[in-house]
């Protein structure tokens, strides 16, 4: 929640009009949140959940073991995957792009969190960043100085990492 509420502001810094809001499904916790964010250059009229999104975000790739991450997303679409190592078993029907940042590893160099509950939220939008596009590292440091409460330089320096070490890996079509 906290990563795509940033992803939005960054989106707002650069005077795009971005949606962002959480959907929690049955709610217990511990249980995965998935966040949606809508950037667009002209206002947004729909406010609805997104079942086709462009880009998904995988912050935690023990859920791809039992959650089917790629549903929906976009045939050239982009997933972008919290791991120390290439993603495996990626869903066979997913021609898109695919991308891998330890946000876990640079969270944890930088002091934010703890071993076993690393934040991992800036760190991933300094990937999303260089990976789409969608919003610079300029701006995604700018919201992480003007909205994230604690840690603001080691925050800024995860997205920075993340941004320079995001490894892209090439499609593979079956």
């Amino acid at each position: 929640m906290i990563a795509s509420e940033l992803l939005a502001q960054a989106a707002f810094i650069e005077g795009k009009h971005p949606q962002s809001f959480p959907f929690f499904g049955v709610e217990r916790r511990g249980a995965p949140v998935t966040a949606f964010t809508r950037i667009a250059d002209a206002p947004i009229p729909v406010r609805t959940s997104i079942t086709e999104p462009d880009i998904v975000v995988v912050l935690d790739a023990s859920l791809m073991r039992t959650i089917r991450v790629t549903a929906g997303l976009k045939k050239h679409g982009v997933l972008l995957v919290n791991s120390d190592h290439p993603v495996v078993g990626i869903d066979k029907r997913f021609e898109g792009r695919t991308a891998t940042v330890d946000a876990t590893g640079i969270a944890l160099t930088q002091g934010l969190g703890t071993k076993s509950m690393p934040i991992v939220n800036t760190a991933i939008l300094g990937a999303l960043a260089r990976v789409t596009g969608i919003v610079s590292l300029d701006a995604v440091v700018e919201a992480i100085v003007k909205f994230v409460p604690a840690k603001i330089e080691a925050n800024a320096e995860a997205a920075k990492v993340a941004y320079r070490e995001v490894q892209e890996l090439q499609a593979v079509i079956h």
